[in-house]
């Protein structure tokens, strides 16, 4: 408990709108009760006897000055700006790195910087500094495009880490051409008077080809190769010695009807599902998740890759197995008229959907029928085409049993974040040709309940015998993050309480729910939570409202979850009392592996969304001049961000762009206004734009308004307005998705 404090303490007096408190008042932000402020003002203590806060005047908390020399990570703006973050996370703030002072240093660079200026705002100071060394860069290989220019031969890199032409020789050496993709690997980088310069180490193919562009990726994110020849031999050997009758004491379901529900281009498929009712007409849920444990032990090459991979990376066209496909496609998947081994989760619900008991056991299975989501949903249309009698009454009884459970859940606080996604259409080349809304049918949120059910059910077990587990955590925001949440809603003409609780949040929710300004407004809302992560503290899942979670339900794709289900395996098959065993890893041990597992999940979140980026703006590139409908999702003092509706891509109207006026942008308003039209540009608001120009290898899309705004003397764009905000608890609803989320 006392580590989940300090973090929350360092988290709020770093805050760049925190004002220095007294103790009693900080332990009131952070909501900490009577019970718990033992161990709150531990804690604080440790903190205050590590120099990480200070008491200063008046008894009020702050941190310390921040000190002359720091070492930190670079991370820089695309404005030219940075920030360096100290190595120390309990340290000072980020310190301020102005454009003329950051030394040519790079995104994850280790540098050491000095404070140059401090100025005062409100009761907190803020410093601004300078870069003086580059201790240690992050990378000295990257990918770009070859360019013949009068200077000579360049690489022009991709992304926006590293943005300086790089100089090479020799490009005949790797047979590279111009408009090649390349990798390119640093002799020196560059200065204030010298450019950077490098030789190709690789020549990945034509810059625009689909396999050019999604190798430039996959190298641009160090995103794991082939398998090497250990794991491929310890698959193929587990594949061959499988004998799907052999099943010891497992319970035998295969004369049970189960099924799956997947995305049509599915392989992997990890979870599926019965239900029955009891003799009290109670609900069973059966959810059955692959058991990946069975086929691989701990510390085998397969689990230490599957551990350095740490999930599955799903790219358009592509996707990157954690592990083997002879496992993942295969003797792991939960295939239709397949024998396969699983563990079960037994979760009896009455009618109203509240859990009564949970019981686990290891199974064999013999999946009844595979569906898509589409062809769910349209059983539960009544179109039964091809769907087996059983399979239909089987989703009807599914469909009752999730709304009940969804219903229960809302109530209980959890949030659904209305963000819809695009399913992009490619071509044969893998050439983005257009793209639709993801499917958001009701099968979707069918599925993702009796997994978050399952996953609550099975860390609630593991708690209960006090083991230590790797838990899937969402830290509930704090009050500095609520008062900004509070005055960002304004700016859409909303009010809601200065502190908003989950009550006031799902409240916001539902009543912006269709309305133009939802899209812009849910993604405030999820901006202003952290993000979710792997790790051992016991803070909860505030998005679900959940006190215990972890993941269970995907172990083919996700490491977390097979450390779960070998812990569940102590249990079921070695340690009937207790699922620790001699080997269960030490928290210490479950932190480290926690934090790599949390980077490698962004990192393929991150390539993932680059690479859907580059292929929308390859095919935006040759519609120079084409109108596109957008909504308002960000305003700034140098323009204007719009989000394309159909493509789910971001571009910038910059203000010279917005039209012949005197543009003033207003923070605390968040808008932009015409000082001589009065015309008003807010979040939220809808705006046809045309597309002015595209850079692939900045990855920007730059947009200008279809119709000059000067002509349209405050005249408001006619938009949907939100409905009245009621404070009370919303009906349930469904979340849009594409994929299942990984709450």
């Amino acid at each position: 408990m006392p580590e989940i404090f300090k973090r929350q303490i360092i988290k709020l007096i770093k805050h760049r709108d925190y004002e220095p408190l007294k103790l009693s008042q900080l332990a009131k932000a952070l909501g900490v009760s009577s019970q718990d402020y033992p161990q709150f003002k531990l804690a604080f203590d440790q903190l205050q006897q590590a120099g990480h806060i200070i008491i200063g005047t008046k008894n009020l908390v702050t941190v310390p000055p921040m000190p002359g020399r720091i070492v930190g990570t670079f991370r820089a703006n695309q404005k030219g700006f940075g920030f360096v973050i100290p190595l120390d996370p309990a340290s000072h703030g980020d310190l301020f790195i102005p454009p003329d002072a950051c030394a040519n240093a790079m995104t994850g660079d280790t540098v050491a910087a000095v404070v140059v200026r401090q100025t005062k705002l409100g009761s907190q100071l803020r410093y601004s500094g300078k870069i003086i060394e580059i201790l240690e860069r992050a990378h000295n290989r990257f990918v770009g495009t070859l360019l013949k220019k009068q200077q000579g031969w360049i690489v022009q890199p991709d992304g926006k880490a590293f943005v300086e032409p790089i100089l090479v020789d020799d490009v005949t050496a790797k047979n590279a051409a111009n408009n090649d993709k390349v990798v390119v690997e640093m002799l020196s980088f560059p200065t204030a008077g010298h450019i950077g310069r490098g030789v190709i180490i690789e020549v990945l193919g034509r810059a625009g080809q689909y396999h050019a562009e999604i190798s430039s990726v996959i190298h641009q994110y160090h995103l794991p190769g082939d398998f090497d020849a250990g794991c491929i031999e310890q698959a193929h050997k587990a594949g061959t010695a499988f004998d799907p009758n052999r099943i010891d004491s497992r319970e035998d379901l295969t004369d049970k009807v189960i099924i799956t529900i997947d995305p049509p281009d599915a392989k992997d498929f990890d979870d599926a599902i019965s239900l029955e009712k009891d003799r009290s007409g109670n609900w069973i849920l059966g959810v059955h998740i692959a058991d990946v444990s069975h086929f691989i032990p701990s510390d085998s090459p397969l689990d230490i890759e599957a551990k350095e991979r740490g999930n599955s990376a799903y790219l358009p066209g592509r996707t990157i197995p954690m592990l083997p496909e002879v496992l993942s496609n295969g003797i792991c998947s939960l295939q239709p008229q397949q024998r396969r081994f699983c563990k079960t989760a037994y979760l009896t619900y009455d009618k109203n959907g509240k859990l009564l008991t949970r019981t686990f056991a290891n199974t064999v299975i013999c999946s009844t029928q595979r569906l898509t989501y589409q062809q769910a949903d349209n059983c539960l249309k009544g179109h039964t085409k091809d769907i087996k009698p059983e399979v239909a009454r089987l989703l009807k009884d599914m469909e009752t049993l999730a709304r009940a459970i969804e219903a229960r859940r809302v109530e209980n606080g959890m949030l659904h974040l209305d963000l819809p996604e695009t399913e992009l259409i490619m071509d044969k080349a893998g050439r983005v040709v257009d793209a639709t809304p993801a499917d958001n049918s009701y099968p979707h949120t069918m599925i993702e309940m009796f997994m978050v059910e399952a996953n609550e059910a099975v860390a609630s077990f593991l708690d209960r015998h006090n083991v230590p587990f790797m838990r899937r955590i969402h830290p509930d925001p704090d009050t500095l993050t609520m008062k900004n949440l509070s005055q960002l809603v304004r700016a859409f003409g909303i009010s809601i309480p200065k502190t908003p609780d989950r009550i006031a949040i799902q409240n916001l929710l539902a009543a912006v729910k269709d309305a133009d300004c939802s899209f812009a407004v849910n993604l405030v809302v999820l901006r202003s939570f952290e993000k979710a992560r792997y790790s051992p503290l016991h803070i909860g899942h505030y998005a679900l409202a959940s006190t215990h979670y972890c993941h269970f339900t995907s172990p083919i794709r996700r490491y977390a979850d097979l450390l779960i289900h070998r812990l569940l395996d102590n249990y079921l098959s070695k340690h009937p009392d207790s699922p620790k065993s001699d080997n269960s890893l030490s928290e210490q041990e479950l932190t480290e592996i926690g934090a790599h597992i949390s980077f490698t999940e962004q990192r393929c979140d991150d390539a993932e969304n680059e690479l859907k980026k580059v292929l929308i703006l390859q095919m935006l590139s040759s519609h120079i001049g084409d109108e596109l409908d957008c909504v308002i999702t960000g305003i700034t003092g140098f323009g204007v961000f719009a989000q394309c509706r159909k493509y789910g891509i971001e571009g910038l109207i910059q203000m010279n762009d917005l039209g012949p006026d005197q543009w003033q942008y207003n923070q605390k308003a968040q808008c932009i206004v015409g000082q001589r039209t009065g015309y008003t540009i807010s979040l939220g608001r809808l705006m046809k734009v045309r597309i002015i120009s595209v850079n692939i290898p900045a990855r920007q899309l730059n947009l200008c308004p279809a119709e000059p705004l000067a002509g349209k003397t405050k005249r408001q764009t006619q938009e949907k307005p939100a409905k009245k905000f009621k404070h009370h608890k919303p009906r349930s609803r469904t979340q849009a998705r594409r994929r299942r989320p990984r709450r």
